[in-house]
């Protein structure tokens, strides 16, 4: 018979204690905490999924305080919620939007002087509007992209994902998953939810035949 697993929705950490800051994100964090000595009021971070687009954005709100929209669940509601708050952040950009909703968002940051912050995957400007007006406004904004992580960043962000699973792992065993594993954010994700399920399905704890088992077909 076959052992069925049990998935959790594991909760991952934004706490900015648990930031970790390497070369591949600090442009980023030292841009926002420049805020509101910014070049331009509107700013674009891209980066694939898992790079930390969220836990930067949970930081700056933290400390400057305003409003997060989901860009694809945008309504006229959120246009008269945004009155009171100086920033606005649009989360998961991409061409799964009501464009008019988000152009008239945009002019409606631009008229009130307001910041705005776009996460998405892919850069603004490379995102396929149909609408003419809106690939024209996405031209206006400043552009930041998360890069590939380093190792020393792999290192944390497994330690991390471990950790949001509560599981510790030996650091020889980490290393020598840096040194094989594609350098994304995604297939660190993926690798370390592989390796705990395979752990729970042979009832065993992690171990390098674990880690290679995965390797081999992550």
């Amino acid at each position: 018979m076959s052992q069925s697993i049990l998935k959790f929705n594991y909760e991952q950490n934004h706490n900015d204690d648990d930031f970790f800051a390497s070369k591949s994100n600090i442009h980023i964090l030292d841009f926002l905490n420049k805020w509101p000595k910014w070049e331009k009021n509107f700013y674009n971070i891209s980066g694939e999924n898992f790079s930390g687009k969220t836990h930067l954005i949970n930081i700056f709100l933290k400390k400057f305080k305003g409003i997060k929209l989901e860009a694809n669940l945008l309504n006229d509601n959120n246009l008269k919620d945004i009155k009171i708050y100086q920033n606005i952040v649009l989360e998961n950009l991409d061409e799964n939007i009501n464009e008019k909703l988000v152009y008239t968002l945009f002019n409606l940051i631009e008229q009130d002087n307001k910041y705005l912050i776009v996460t998405s995957a892919i850069p603004i400007v490379n995102i396929k509007f149909n609408l003419a007006d809106l690939r024209s406004r996405a031209k206006y904004f400043l552009l930041n992209s998360i890069e590939k992580p380093d190792d020393e960043l792999m290192f944390a962000l497994i330690i991390k994902n471990l950790s949001d699973r509560q599981i510790s792992l030996d650091k020889k065993l980490i290393n020598f998953v840096v040194k094989r594993i594609d350098r994304s954010y995604s297939k660190i994700f993926d690798f370390i939810y592989k390796i705990d399920e395979l752990s729970l399905k042979k009832k065993k704890s992690i171990d390098l035949k674990i880690i290679k088992e995965v390797l081999e077909y992550n």
